[in-house]
This record gives C-alpha cells, structure tokens and sequence, in this order.
C-alpha cells in the first residue's frame, strides 16, 4: 500500500510540474499564434533534399570532409527539428484548450490525431498525463548528436546505404524489398538496410524513432528532465541514453562521446 500511495503522489507531482511548465510556456509571447491544424506544421522543403548524395570521398583533406559532411546534413536537421518545435507548440496549444474545457475543431482533433499516431501514444481517457507523454516525445534532438550519429553510421557518408537511398542512420526495415540486403546478414534474418526516396525522409524517419520508440524512452526521459528543470538537454546528455541504438552497447556511446569531444568544432553551430 506504501508503495503504490508513493506512486501516486509522485505521478501527481510530476503531473503539477509538467503543468506549471506548460503555463510558463504557453505565456512566453515568443509563442507564434496561427490556425491549429496540420497544414500549420508544414515547412518549405530544401532545394537539394532529392539531388545524389556528394561523393565525400573527393575530399583528401580531413576536416574539409568533415565540414563537407556536417554541411550537407545540418539544414535538413535544422528543419526537421524546426517541425518538432511547431508540433511541440500545437501540442501546448491544444493541452491549454483542453485545460478551459473547450472541444477541439476538426481541424484541431485531425492535428491532435496525426500527432499521437506519429508518436504512438495511446490512452483510454484523455486527461494531463496524455499531454505530458505525447510532450516528453515531441522534443527537439540537439544537431551535434545527429552529426556524430550520422557520420558513425554511414562511415562519413560513404557507406553504399547512404549513397544509394539516403540512409545515413543504420535504419533497418522489415518488408521484402523495402530496402537493401545487407551482404551479411545472419541465416534466418529477414531486415534490410532502410531505402529513403529523400534526405528528408531519412532525417524525419530517424528522428521520428528516437521520439518514439520503446528503446529510447531512457533518452526522452532525460530530456524531460532537463525541460522540467529549465534547462536544454545536451548531446552529451542524451548520448547515453542511445545505449540500444547498437549491439556494440556502452562502446557505441563511448564513441559518440569521443566524436563530440573531437568534431563539435567542424560542425557550423551556433557558439
């Protein structure tokens, strides 16, 4: 009894910080105003989202590489990010709506859907601990952790997945010919190398499974945190919470460790 009134009153708590959190933002006059449906998510696709991959195999110099590498992908995760924020806003939006007891519009109930099925949250009564689940999932992924992900998978975007179909995250999907079969793939296995039709869905498809995907709940948990704290979860922070993302377990985090340490400098971001 003990334990479950103890998870009670901490299901409470965090479900009264998460509010207060809520009204903190929704009264930033920062907060952009415009209809609430899925058009207002949409942003202007880059110009070379369908163009070929570059051949980063040109560069003889190492940190023209790098810089060409971290060039190519950083605007598609700016805007893909940038989604995040629109569809984090909509989220507070709709959660204050809820909270003065006005029923969403169509268009707002068709948005609200399209956000819980891309991030798969599922309940039996609408209430405040949908909106804290559907926000602790709806969160920005910081671009210097993208990078590093990115180059470690696709060998700096060499790798033949990334050339030939945008994959530059080590995605795996679990159709017939819905990808590439990898040259060594274990007797009995049915995966492929995920094929993207853009760079686009390629980034939205990787950051759509850190949102959402069971392995990865440590990672937004931490970034939760952070936000109910008032602070920006860092690369650093949320690396270690990609302990599943490879076999390779805490060796792949090392790695991601040691590429920020080493390439944070090569990336263009803002100081």
């Amino acid at each position: 009894m003990l334990k479950i009134a103890l998870a009670t009153i901490t299901i409470l708590l965090s479900v009264v910080t998460f509010i207060v959190t809520v009204q903190k933002n929704t009264s930033d006059e920062s907060v952009s105003v415009g209809p609430l449906s899925v058009e207002f998510l949409k942003l202007p696709t880059l110009t070379f989202e369908n163009d070929p991959v570059p051949n980063f195999n040109q560069y003889k110099d190492v940190i023209q590489k790098k810089q060409a590498f971290f060039g190519y992908l950083l605007p598609e995760i700016k805007r893909q990010n940038a989604i995040i924020i629109k569809e984090r806003e909509a989220v507070f939006r709709l959660f204050t709506l809820y909270k003065e007891g006005e029923g969403f519009t169509s268009n707002q109930q068709t948005l609200f859907d399209f956000l819980l099925t891309k991030y798969t949250v599922e309940f039996d009564v609408l209430n405040e601990v949908v909106f804290k689940e559907l926000l602790a999932k709806v969160d920005v992924i910081p671009e210097a952790l993208v990078l590093v992900q990115a180059a470690i998978e696709s060998g700096w975007g060499t790798s033949r997945f990334a050339i030939k179909g945008y994959n530059f995250f080590g995605l795996w999907c679990f159709k017939k010919d819905c990808g590439f079969v990898p040259r060594q793939r274990n007797d009995g296995a049915v995966h492929e190398v995920a094929k993207f039709k853009d760079l686009s869905h390629a980034v939205m498809t990787y950051m759509r499974n850190i949102n959402r995907l069971y392995a990865y709940e440590d990672l937004r948990a931490m970034r939760q945190s952070s936000f109910e704290q008032g602070n920006e979860a860092s690369a650093e922070l949320l690396a270690t919470g990609l302990i599943s993302y490879s076999e390779r377990g805490q060796e792949y985090i090392d790695e991601l460790l040691n590429m920020l340490r080493v390439n944070k400098k090569y990336m263009g971001l803002e100081r």
